[in-house]
């Protein structure tokens, strides 16, 4: 994933860029990056590498180095980012959140033209930030090229622009997959992938764009260049998983969803008829524990904490690009709480079941402090589908979902075409594969949300909302 954070201000704006930034150090830990305008200077622009430490630590320094009016910042975990570019259309520099699966395809289109080249980085691929902008480049103005390059890629792009003139173009996805929202202050706009990021900064919401709307912002305020699209499919893992929690994306609150969804899930193993037979409800922090209270507070079980989270080093556990290191950081975030575990049958509520990597360290947590049972709930359905347009999680093969991999290992092949039915557990693959499931992980029990259950949890027309990594459907 990745967030951003740009504002134009009759102030100096360095202080909100920088603040805003980080505060979308969530969304991704590869690369962080600012650029500024000043009137004088002109553009600036820092990138760095934050594998090994916090976006903060990085940039700390900026506030002698940089100096502005306007400016946008990017937390990236793909390309370096925002880049500087020179084109007919002016000096500006840009950075962009989603994924542009066919983003080879569109470097080796370019290049067939003979009329330009790339700067390739050592593997020979190309910054994805820098071909969106040869694909801006090609028309008239930042609006038709932004627009051009929405109709040509496949994926998702929301890109921030900053002009030679201290002005933001501000471009959402064509569909929305990503939020995108404007605050003001009296000093000026600001915008930003969560919303909080500027509420804390002593701004109010003025407005959240629209699918595949396109705004130009400056001090004296908001200038709409392309009209929002009717379609919409904005990613409902921002509910389920990364989205912050208090975050409201189209009306719906990030920790209020959670809640209801617990619920929900609750609700659905008693009219079920499955096992109540636990001591008390915990949830896989930090994501799942909002779902995990509100599926005690139906239930009517305890809620506890048996488990913590190291949060001052380790970041999430999908973040890292090698499976070893998301194994390590799985397994050494988790502190545990024996007092709590010992001799007790647990129900955890995890905010969704990937690759395995999270449950099957919590699981050996939770037996080597000497858990009696543990019984597992995942707050969203079996993941079966590699998602294709945010890079949300990175893996070489769909063989790597744990669902879609144990799937194959009990049918081969053949099952891949009854994947529906695997992902309902009121079916008999359905219920197979959680039973397979459960002792592939040494669970007790092991449910998931049903796809109906999320999307009433959100509370948006289920039309609005992209489910595909659940059901595949576009």
């Amino acid at each position: 994933m990745g967030g951003y954070f740009g504002c134009v201000s009759r102030k100096d704006a360095v202080p909100q860029v920088f603040y805003g930034t980080d505060y979308h150090s969530h969304l991704g830990n590869r690369r962080g990056g600012i650029a500024m305008y000043d009137k004088q200077i002109g553009l600036q622009r820092e990138i760095h590498n934050i594998e090994n430490s916090p976006f903060r630590t990085k940039f700390e320094h900026i506030y002698s180095k940089m100096q502005g009016v306007s400016g946008i910042g990017c937390i990236s975990d793909q390309d370096p980012q925002p880049l500087l570019i020179r084109s007919h259309v002016g000096t500006y520099a840009i950075c962009f959140v989603g994924y542009v699966s066919n983003h080879k395809e569109l470097v080796d289109e370019y290049l067939n033209t003979r009329m330009g080249h790339f700067d390739a980085k050592t593997s020979g691929e190309v910054n994805v930030a820098e071909l969106l902008s040869v694909y801006i480049d090609k028309k008239e103005s930042f609006a038709e090229g932004i627009a051009y390059v929405q109709s040509k890629i496949e994926g998702s792009a929301s890109i921030l622009i900053l002009k030679d003139d201290g002005s933001i173009i501000a471009a959402r996805d064509r569909l929305g997959r990503t939020p995108m929202s404007i605050g003001k202050s009296e000093d000026g706009y600001c915008v930003s992938f969560e919303p909080f990021a500027y509420q804390k900064l002593g701004y109010d919401i003025e407005k959240e764009m629209g699918p595949g709307e396109i705004v130009e912002i400056t001090v004296d305020g908001i200038t709409q260049l392309k009209e929002p699209g009717k379609e919409m499919k904005i990613c409902s893992f921002l509910w389920s998983y990364y989205g912050f929690p208090t975050s409201t994306y189209e009306g719906s609150n990030v920790e209020v969803m959670r809640y209801k969804n617990g619920e929900i899930m609750a609700e659905n193993d008693l009219k079920n008829g499955i096992s109540q037979d636990f001591d008390h409800v915990g949830g896989v922090p930090d994501s799942g524990t909002s779902h995990a209270i509100g599926y005690a507070n139906k239930s009517g079980k305890a809620f506890t904490r048996a488990f913590i989270k190291y949060t001052p080093t380790w970041a999430r556990s999908f973040i890292p690009s090698e499976q070893a290191d998301r194994n390590r950081v799985a397994k050494m975030k988790q502190i545990p709480v024996p007092e709590l575990i010992k001799d007790q049958n647990l129900l955890f509520v995890d905010d969704s079941i990937v690759r395995g990597t999270q449950i099957t360290k919590t699981v050996d947590l939770l037996y080597g402090n000497g858990a009696k049972s543990v019984h597992m709930r995942s707050a969203c359905p079996p993941i079966m589908y590699s998602c294709k347009y945010l890079n949300f999680s990175r893996h070489t093969s769909e063989m790597e979902l744990i669902a879609r991999r144990s799937v194959v290992e009990l049918e081969g092949e053949e099952g891949l075409k009854y994947l529906d039915e695997y992902s309902d557990g009121t079916t008999e693959r359905g219920k197979k594969l959680r039973k397979y499931m459960s002792e592939k992980l040494s669970l007790s029990s092991l449910e998931f949300q049903t796809l109906e259950g999320v999307i009433k949890a959100i509370g948006i027309e289920p039309c609005k909302l992209c489910t595909y990594c659940w059901n595949g459907k576009e």
